[in-house]
């Protein structure tokens, strides 16, 4: 009998692997997934979710989203938490693209002045905003000042003049997390992050001008400063280089430490090392140096963004109205407090294709928002639809405070090739307006390529992890 076969439907949209299935399981796994999504869920996604609830101070169970497909080591759309004293860190569990991203802008101008010029509108941004595979910022850094930037975050955009001072309250942790280090990471990182600072970067990374089409929440949309036919911007891009860098470095020392702590594990993609150990010291404050590089990226290329349109129109910052959302991580690990068999526990949250679903009133939300419930920002293919919701208290027991990121791969990117090669990409995309320096990433990220992220949203939004606020239609994207 196979894994799939072994779940145990226990209530609507909850699929449970049981603790002993696999040997050496510690905890149950949960998988969040309407019938529809149930379908398609690989039978190695559920073995990697299975082989990461082995390790060594894992806590309570690991859940997987809605979005889930197979990863590196531990499926993407998987959350899990260990102890901070007993406990292990593990990279692949993390991700290559540490901190990748979304982030969400509002303006005030509407569909109906950005429909008809939208074609033209899309080549001004092609030409303003650097994407693709090896693409290059207008930035070179040198290493001392790319250290300032992996310490700052995205504050060291806004005082290059990429933004407002006002952005800052409404990035996830203030857009710089704590305890970074730039001397834990690579001198090879730093020359890979050394010109890729404001780009996008390739595969399902994006720049999209896009419209609301759908209101659910009225009262929230307005909190947050959105409307119908109000035209937004969303980035979703990461730690380019750098942060893949630093995965693979410290992949390779983690592997090393498994027989120096005598770690055994079902599968080496999940090699780890102890959190409190010198080595997990060194990757955490490692890989929060290039979350906050993810930080600044998604800062100036918001920016670059907006001030297209802003150039494009002819208007003024204040007639743009330039407003951030929000900007949260969907790759990364954070130290955080929660419930563990009746007691608060602090724990490291391991979120790889997952982002913070935060309740109201969580210390951890951006004032403005803090009695809303934090934004969650779900992306989806360039031809449907994506979403914005707000976290609401079932996170907290169902999902360590997560919920999903995205829509998630249905094709793998040689399977969605094929597909355009035999229907022809024209025929494929319909009409969208896409825009990229080449054509290889537009036929490996079509809408075929992607569950519907529409399904996605409606599985947390029953479960109450997240509520949903708005639906966003794309008009115009940009990929690497």
């Amino acid at each position: 009998m196979g894994l799939k076969e072994s779940l145990v439907n226990v209530s609507p949209f909850v699929y449970m692997l049981p603790k002993g299935t696999i040997q050496g399981q510690k905890v149950p796994v949960y998988f969040y997934l309407s019938e529809k999504l149930f379908e398609p869920l690989e039978e190695d996604a559920i073995r990697q979710a299975g082989n990461a609830s082995t390790l060594p101070g894992v806590e309570k169970a690991i859940y997987v989203m809605p979005d889930v497909h197979v990863g590196y080591g531990f499926p993407v759309g998987g959350v899990m938490a260990t102890d901070i004293a007993e406990g292990i860190i593990s990279p692949g569990s993390i991700g290559y693209d540490i901190n990748c991203g979304v982030r969400l802008i509002a303006t005030n101008l509407t569909a109906d002045r950005v429909q008809p010029v939208r074609k033209e509108l899309m080549q001004e941004i092609l030409k303003s905003v650097p994407a693709g595979v090896g693409s290059t910022g207008r930035l070179r850094l040198s290493k001392s000042e790319l250290s300032e930037v992996a310490v700052k975050g995205a504050r060291w955009a806004v005082e290059k003049g990429f933004g407002f001072e006002e952005d800052l309250q409404h990035i996830e942790s203030g857009g710089a997390l704590p305890n970074a280090d730039p001397s834990k990471v690579s001198d090879f990182a730093f020359q890979r992050g050394a010109e890729e600072l404001g780009t996008v970067g390739s595969g399902n990374h994006f720049v999209e001008v896009q419209c609301v089409d759908e209101v659910y929440d009225e009262e929230v949309a307005q909190r947050l400063g959105l409307s119908m036919g109000q035209i937004t911007i969303m980035v979703h891009s990461g730690s380019r280089g750098f942060g893949h860098q630093v995965c693979v470095d410290y992949l390779k020392i983690a592997k090393d430490a498994l027989k120096k702590y005598n770690i055994d594990i079902p599968d080496m993609q999940l090699a780890c090392m102890p959190f409190s150990s010198p080595e997990g010291q060194d990757y955490f404050k490692a890989m929060n140096s290039a979350a906050n590089y993810a930080f600044a990226n998604r800062q100036i290329l918001g920016y670059l963004t907006a001030d297209t349109l802003r150039r494009f129109f002819g208007l003024s910052w204040e007639e743009l109205g330039y407003r951030l959302i929000y900007d949260l991580a969907h790759n990364i690990g954070k130290v955080e407090e929660h419930k563990v068999d009746g007691k608060r526990k602090k724990l490291l949250v391991h979120r790889k294709g997952a982002t913070r679903a935060l309740p109201p009133y969580s210390p951890d939300i951006p004032p403005a928002y803090r009695d809303i419930g934090q934004p969650v920002l779900l992306p989806g293919d360039v031809g449907r639809y994506s979403f914005l919701l707000v976290g609401q208290e079932g996170s907290m027991s169902m999902s360590f405070g997560s919920a999903c990121h995205g829509a998630g791969r249905l094709m793998s990117r040689t399977k969605a090739k094929e597909f355009v090669k035999k229907e022809g990409l024209e025929k494929v995309l319909g009409g969208l307006v896409v825009v990229a320096r080449g054509k290889g990433t537009v036929a490996e990220e079509i809408p075929q390529a992607y569950k519907d992220v529409s399904e996605v949203a409606y599985v947390v939004h029953s479960l109450r992890i997240a509520k949903l606020v708005a639906r966003f239609k794309p008009l115009g994207t940009l990929k690497g």
